[in-house]
């Protein structure tokens, strides 16, 4: 039998270094070493106990059965209630669709607005699926150098650089995953009407709203762009990683076409966690997620300075997510080398810069600060032996 060969867009999509890093961790974890997680992005808290217990309810009912491919509509209304309470906006849950994970949203928007050859504008550094799914639909994306300069978002004087023939669109996120960066709402104004008159098409990754430890970024892209796409999850702050849940808001123009690419693709979301998402809009889950927001918020304000003590170059305070995107001190050598030395002989899991796209990126490395505070500790202490030895 001749060897089989897997499709040639598949050459040029990487590994997840974060996935590879846990699953090396979790490898290290079964030979009795007690590694100190820092590598992907999912809080030590578990998912709220409403949210559970609705999913439970869920069980015992038998609601296991497919539900319609846009989500139950009991959730699309408490996610369009959502959007009313919090940012204001009235959106038509015919709007909405609920996914299989933030990432079932970005694969529906990008499957719906990208042809072959065409591109999607989007920063670096920046989540590395992003620019995959744009390849795994015969298109690419540039990327765009953020650094501390532009507070690591892409603003109008770089879309009107990078924009050509072929741009089809841009994608933004904020809070931004790894830097934490939060889009100032003005550049995004100013980006939204530059990407209207190029009639091209505003991709907003929310997934990391709610997560923000500033007054700022209080709004939506649809706060401004009513015709944006936006994405965003019950992973992050809902803390629901492995219900694997999210959801899509589109123009209203592209309900039919976005309804077709769900059903084929999709058939639904997981009709236990759509029930038990509904209770994650309830006061009481809602209460739980902002006190861990506040705890999150303390292990920033814990790790930045220790890890800036350290001598990483961290110019710029994350506002958002848990992510810190840190400069390698100088004598050290590159991310990768770096992460797999201290994973190995310190057991601290954290994600080389490599994984984020091309600009420095082999100088950086992000570390979450989703472990309890001890936990940070412990992983300042051991990165500080380990700096101190020849390893790196």
């Amino acid at each position: 039998m001749s060897k089989v060969q897997a499709g040639s867009r598949l050459s040029s999509i990487k590994p997840f270094k974060a996935m590879q890093v846990l699953r090396r961790a979790g490898e290290l974890e079964s030979q009795g070493f007690e590694v100190i997680h820092m590598e992907v992005g999912e809080p030590s808290f578990s998912t709220p106990a409403p949210i559970v217990a609705a999913g439970q309810t869920a069980l015992a009912r038998g609601q296991t059965k497919y539900t319609d491919a846009r989500g139950i509509v009991k959730l699309r209304k408490a996610i369009s209630d959502y959007y009313r309470d919090d940012y204001g906006l009235d959106i038509s849950e015919e709007r909405i669709f609920v996914t299989s994970g933030g990432s079932g949203a970005l694969l529906l928007s990008t499957a719906l607005l990208l042809n072959p050859g065409e591109s999607i504008i989007m920063g670096d550094p920046g989540y590395p699926c992003n620019r995959h799914f744009m390849t795994v639909f015969s298109g690419s994306a540039t990327l765009v150098p953020v650094g501390p300069t532009e507070n690591y978002q892409l603003n109008e004087t770089l879309l009107n650089a990078n924009w050509q023939e072929s741009t089809r669109g841009v994608l933004l996120a904020s809070p931004a995953n790894p830097t934490g960066a939060v889009v100032d709402e003005n550049e995004l104004a100013s980006m939204s009407s530059f990407i209207c008159k190029k009639n091209g098409y505003l991709i907003s990754d929310e997934i990391y709203h709610g997560l923000v430890y500033t007054d700022d970024a209080k709004n939506s892209a649809l706060n401004i762009c009513a015709d944006a796409f936006v994405v965003n999850s019950f992973s992050k702050y809902f803390g629901m990683t492995g219900w694997r849940l999210g959801w899509l808001i589109v123009p209203t123009w592209a309900v039919n076409e976005v309804e077709k690419l769900a059903q084929n693709l999709f058939i639904c979301p997981s009709t236990i966690a759509q029930h038990a998402a509904v209770a994650a809009f309830s006061p009481a889950a809602r209460d739980i997620m902002e006190s861990q927001r506040e705890s999150l918020c303390a292990r920033r304000d814990f790790l930045l300075p220790a890890l800036r003590e350290l001598g990483f170059s961290i110019p710029r305070e994350p506002d958002g997510a848990f992510y810190i995107y840190a400069g390698i001190p100088e004598g050290f050598s590159d991310s990768e080398t770096f992460t797999n030395s201290l994973l190995e002989n310190h057991h601290v899991a954290i994600t080389p810069g490599t994984d984020f796209g091309n600009y420095l990126a082999n100088r950086h490395v992000r570390f979450t600060y989703t472990s309890e505070i001890d936990q940070l500790r412990e992983a300042v202490d051991r990165l500080s032996r380990a700096m101190q030895t020849s390893e790196f």
